[in-house]
């Protein structure tokens, strides 16, 4: 195979690379900005693996071909385009791998027989898929196999303590609050993922408890019957902040 056509499958398959990559960007940026619904945004960026796979498939052509012919050129670029190909591929595979390691449940919470209730955010989920009704024996269920570490955090500080540090920690993280009512012990606010900006809702609830404050927290997406983790990993994220002296 001479240079001249180890240079056009080179280019070919970098070129596929590029649209690819442009189409897994604007999939995720369509939805966050709401020009299509997360349905067109997923379908996109799965032709966008699919153009991966293919660009890696000719790169890979190209790059036998450039090393065949002595075409440093080809070569360089049959590498930059078989390892773009190769991510895009990659990235949505691993999104793969963990929806199929955790259960397809999008509502986590640390109290599953009395969850905290929704209140000053329910007007924002008006048109959520998903409901703000927790779903049960059944998602309880689920749950406590996949995530038997979250549960109630028992703190010894005062109610209004643990209150004002759940804000302040809430607040750190990048949430967004939508009310933070005291004497209720209840503070509400939402989060924004970062690719296709999918709305995720949490509730915190503090009670008096005998030895100063139990902490409950949930954590339920607006859309998706599998939040891919994303809920329990932000529990996580803010039971360990909590802990913290």
């Amino acid at each position: 195979m001479g240079k001249n056509k180890s240079s056009f499958i080179a280019k070919a398959g970098i070129l596929a690379a590029i649209v690819s990559g442009l189409a897994a960007v604007l999939s995720g940026t369509g939805t966050r900005f709401e020009f299509w619904n997360f349905r067109t945004g997923l379908t996109m960026l799965r032709w966008a693996a699919y153009g991966g796979l293919a660009s890696a498939v000719l790169s890979l052509i190209g790059l036998v071909a450039g090393l065949r012919s002595a075409a440093s050129r080809s070569v360089i670029i049959s590498l930059l385009g078989f390892f773009l190909g190769a991510a895009l591929v990659a990235v949505p595979l691993n999104w793969l791998r963990i929806a199929k390691s955790v259960p397809p449940i999008h509502d986590i919470t640390t109290d599953t027989s009395n969850p905290p209730q929704f209140a000053a955010i329910l007007p924002l989920r008006k048109n959520a898929l998903n409901p703000p009704e927790y779903g049960g024996l059944a998602v309880a269920a689920k749950q406590l196999k996949a995530y038997p570490d979250i549960v109630p955090l028992m703190l010894n500080i005062s109610p209004d303590m643990a209150f004002d540090k759940a804000l302040s920690i809430a607040r750190k993280m990048g949430w967004k609050i939508i009310d933070g009512n005291q004497s209720e012990g209840r503070i509400e606010a939402s989060d924004t993922t970062f690719w296709f900006g999918f709305k995720d809702d949490i509730v915190i609830r503090i009670t008096r408890a005998d030895s100063g404050s139990r902490i409950d927290i949930r954590s339920v997406s607006r859309v998706g019957k599998s939040d891919v983790g994303a809920n329990a990993k932000r529990i996580r994220g803010f039971l360990r902040e909590m802990k913290k002296p």
